[in-house]
């Protein structure tokens, strides 16, 4: 049976706490959409020092960049792997993974890739802000009228003149769009390029020309705020190119690895809390005059329902220590592309097992939408289209193995 380490154990219970005390009374107005995440968020960085790591992780690779000397190997997340980030991805989305989402995009995916292709300048300037919380990020790829094809499909452009780029267009599903003060958009440069003919700019809150055309209301993770942005003649200066022109896709491909690595612990977060939700409410829950876990379909459920949480948790730990062994920028082909876009939809298409069964336990208590199952419920199908869906999954899979 798989362990965590004590270290671990104590990492975990201290984020469960923090969890129950200080987001959970907020689980309601986070649903809502009445409360945005990131205040939060930044308590959460707060209490357990991670806006002070986070600045002096940036600062000492700063200075390492700004006078290289020769690379030393180090120790990584202590001898724990991935459940550093792991294990606190679990408890906060078994309240809110909504929350996940939002510090995932604005950490995970905005900072990261400034940090991965961004110049030392807009590093400092940028990145070094969201890192800590201090400010938000949001990343814009998807448009109206591209999903799966974002790159084949992407409208936006971005027109050189003289020191500015001109972008003009549109950004859909944009999470952190409606409060960001930082977005990495993607707009193509080069209309006869296709996929190579796409470049990525810093664009900050408050740019003439830059608006948030509405606040998009979701199905599930609403503890996130999502958007739509418009881009009318909004002009940035060339300093705010991030990598070469022409270069977005190795911008996006630099950290899409490690966010779908970031997924499976997410998926598994869930499924761990529905399970939990059915086991209390098949002890309590009485029918025939005895309670419902004596039943032995619902035995058959249960027991179920535990082998494939159990092994989402084998697999989303594979997956996450593979990727958090490799340096931001490293991945995006080979094994460790295979091996992420596998994790994420077996986790993700075992959730939807999981969480089926939870429903089906509860009953019809289970299709109220005030239950937090329901609202679990109601989470699970963006999982399976985020971050690359599962079809296009199967495509990644497929291809790797076929090209090895």
């Amino acid at each position: 049976m798989f362990e965590w380490s004590e270290e671990l154990k104590m990492v975990r219970d201290a984020v469960r706490t923090f969890v129950d005390t200080e987001i959970r009374p907020h689980r309601e107005e986070l649903e809502h959409g009445d409360l945005p995440p990131y205040d939060l968020l930044r308590k959460l960085y707060k209490t357990f020092g991670m806006d002070q790591m986070a600045a002096d992780s940036f600062d000492k690779r700063i200075a390492a960049e700004e006078n290289p000397a020769p690379a030393e190997k180090s120790e990584r997340e202590g001898g724990g792997g991935g459940g550093f980030t792991m294990l606190p991805i679990i408890e906060l989305c078994k309240c809110s993974p909504g929350m996940v989402t939002a510090m995932g995009v604005s950490v995970g995916l905005t900072a990261a890739a400034i940090m991965s292709k961004g110049t030392i300048a807009q590093k400092k300037r940028w990145a070094r802000d969201i890192v800590t919380m201090d400010k938000i990020g949001a990343w814009a790829i998807t448009e109206p009228g591209s999903g799966s094809d974002a790159f084949g499909s992407m409208a936006a452009t971005a027109r050189r003149d003289g020191d500015e780029y001109v972008l003009n267009g549109s950004k859909n599903w944009v999470t952190n769009g409606l409060r960001a003060g930082i977005y990495l958009i993607f707009a193509r440069t080069d209309k006869a390029a296709g996929s190579r003919g796409i470049s990525a700019f810093i664009v900050e809150k408050g740019t003439p020309g830059f608006k948030v055309a509405q606040k998009l209301r979701k199905m599930g993770f609403r503890g996130s705020q999502t958007a739509e942005l418009v881009f009318d003649d909004c002009r940035v200066p060339v300093r705010n190119l991030v990598g070469d022109e022409n270069a977005g896709v190795k911008v996006v491909m630099s950290g899409l690895d490690l966010e779908r690595a970031m997924i499976a612990p997410l998926c598994l977060g869930i499924a761990e809390r529905a399970l939990e939700l059915s086991l209390d409410y098949a002890r309590t829950r009485q029918q025939f005059g005895q309670p419902i876990a004596s039943f032995q379909m619902i035995q058959d459920k249960l027991a179920q329902m535990y082998v494939w949480v159990e092994s989402m948790r084998l697999f989303t730990y594979q997956a996450l220590r593979a990727a958090s062994a490799l340096e931001h920028g490293e991945i995006g082909r080979g094994e460790i592309h295979q091996l992420t876009a596998a994790s994420v939809m077996f986790a993700a298409n075992t959730m939807n097992s999981v969480l089926d069964q939870a429903v089906q336990i509860h009953g019809g208590s289970g299709y109220i939408w005030e239950s937090e199952i329901n609202r679990l419920y109601r989470s699970i199908k963006l999982l399976e289209i985020g971050a690359g869906t599962t079809e296009v999954r199967k495509l990644i899979i497929s291809g790797e193995m076929l090209r090895g």
